[in-house]
């Protein structure tokens, strides 16, 4: 069973969100709140393995709540929910160490599906988003010389795992891909985090998109 909590200043928006997730059989809505602050005084007390976290919120907003749950001793995966997909949000969202980004029209299934895969340890982001980050890099040029710089504590298979964790394959296609066991891969990616002093795949991703690998 995977554990959530729900975090928007909108009660409504909490009850919507809770009858969706109800209806998977694998999903479980554990804790809400109203506001960043809050979350983190309800995930102390109940811990939880995602949670939705909005980001325009009363008193703590979502990303400065996301940045704190990261320096806790075994904090949730976040995935921010919300309406607004400006570039900055994003950015700031995923570098703050969310592990998903999606807009609060996301259909049902995708925002099920969504749950399941960041449990699973997959990012997960809108088409929209995507589409940015895309748009951000290809903008950026030929890519940062710092972010270089930070990936050469990688190994060769460790850069070519990084390279494919940025072309967004979850960990059973970068087996395939790379012709690996699932259980190699997922060590390579335990590594990298490591190494880099990553929360989550998604900010491998970024540095990889930085160095202008992607």
């Amino acid at each position: 069973m995977i554990r959530v909590a729900l975090v928007d200043d909108d009660a409504l928006v909490r009850a919507g969100l809770r009858l969706i997730l109800g209806g998977a059989d694998d999903l479980e809505v554990v804790t809400e709140a109203g506001d960043g602050a809050a979350a983190l005084s309800a995930l102390r007390k109940t811990p939880v393995d995602v949670v939705l976290m909005d980001i325009r919120m009363p008193r703590m907003d979502g990303l400065a709540a996301t940045a704190e749950l990261q320096r806790t001793a075994a904090p949730p995966y976040v995935i921010v929910l919300t309406t607004f997909d400006a570039d900055d949000y994003v950015l700031r969202a995923l570098r703050h160490g969310a592990s998903g980004f999606l807009l609060k029209d996301t259909p049902p299934e995708l925002l099920v599906e969504a749950v399941r895969r960041v449990a699973s340890g997959d990012p997960m982001l809108s088409p929209s988003v995507t589409e940015q980050l895309i748009r951000r890099v290809r903008e950026a040029g030929d890519g940062d010389g710092d972010a270089k710089e930070r990936l050469e504590v990688l190994s060769d298979r460790e850069l070519e795992v990084a390279v494919a964790v940025g072309h967004g394959l979850s960990n059973a296609e970068i087996a395939a891909e790379l012709h690996m066991s699932l259980a190699t891969v997922k060590a390579h990616v335990s590594r990298i985090l490591t190494k880099l002093g990553a929360a989550n795949r998604v900010q491998v991703a970024i540095a990889v998109h930085d160095a202008g690998l992607v």
